[in-house]
């Protein structure tokens, strides 16, 4: 069983659940592929804290991923799955004819001893094989979708996620994304071929703050409860509530609150926007 529950010997123990990540079948990461990970503490160039609540946490190793896909059509062996402290899906291991190793993003059914290719011309669809839009049939699931062509995938990285082929019409592919939201992407952008793996992410629960801790994110402190000039929630004599709406501390509203900048020049290719989180709907 991917998910495990464990007797609630104590209460951190009670209300947590663990993964037992059934599909990684290789434990010692590729020497020559780890990077040195330097934490910033969710500080910039100039010392000052740009994102809150971060530091601490396990010291890891960067595993340098292959978003690019530019090796092409060369047959590339799946060696083994990996688990990678940096992201929620797991990375596989695959080795090239000319004996050269890289790691990508471990989708769905992939297993050791599979064949995986990429190319810039049409190649049979199968998982974990990537090419250009152009050449994916339509209706096909893919992940690891470039927003550019050439720069890397930036679309559907993360554990369980894909994202659903609908149409291609001229220089542009229609995707259906997870989150709802229907975008254009050029068609001579790469993607790669299935679901991402380790689909059982989500159902993990924490159960205590010590697990949040070893994972770099800190305690969260109330807006109400801060001074007047640290947010805009706080201030006051006692508790007070000032009858405004949920807001970040730079005064972004947080339940549906806008946080993509105006007038973008990629706003044309979003057909549809994602959902709302606060009234259940789609945003137009």
């Amino acid at each position: 069983m991917p998910i495990r529950k464990y007797k609630p010997t104590t209460p951190g123990r009670r209300n947590a659940s663990v993964n037992m990540h059934a599909e990684v079948t290789k434990r010692t990461p590729e020497k020559s592929l780890l990077r040195p990970l330097n934490k910033k503490g969710g500080r910039n160039n100039q010392g000052k804290i740009t994102v809150q609540g971060r530091g601490g946490g396990h010291k890891r190793r960067y595993r340098v991923i292959d978003f690019k896909r530019t090796k092409d059509d060369m047959k590339a062996t799946v060696i083994g799955i990996e688990y990678d402290p940096n992201r929620s899906c797991h990375i596989a291991l695959v080795e090239y004819e000319d004996d050269v190793r890289r790691y990508i993003l471990a989708p769905v059914g992939i297993q050791p001893g599979d064949t995986v290719l990429s190319s810039a011309e049409f190649i049979e669809p199968s998982v974990g094989c990537c090419m250009p839009i152009e050449f994916i049939p339509t209706g096909l699931t893919v992940h690891a979708v470039e927003f550019e062509p050439g720069k890397g995938a930036r679309i559907c990285r993360s554990a369980g996620v894909g994202a659903r082929l609908t149409n291609k019409e001229g220089q542009w592919a229609t995707l259906v994304l997870p989150s709802g939201e229907l975008r254009q992407v050029s068609i001579r952008c790469r993607a790669t071929i299935g679901q991402v793996g380790n689909t059982d992410h989500q159902l993990v629960k924490l159960g205590k703050a010590g697990r949040n801790r070893w994972l770099g994110r800190r305690p969260k402190v109330r807006g109400m409860a801060m001074s007047h000039h640290e947010h805009p929630l706080g201030g006051g004599e006692g508790r007070s509530k000032g009858g405004r709406e949920p807001a970040s501390a730079s005064g972004t509203k947080s339940k549906g609150g806008r946080t993509r900048q105006r007038r973008k020049a990629s706003d044309a290719r979003i057909l549809r926007r994602r959902k709302s989180r606060r009234y259940g709907q789609l945003k137009l």
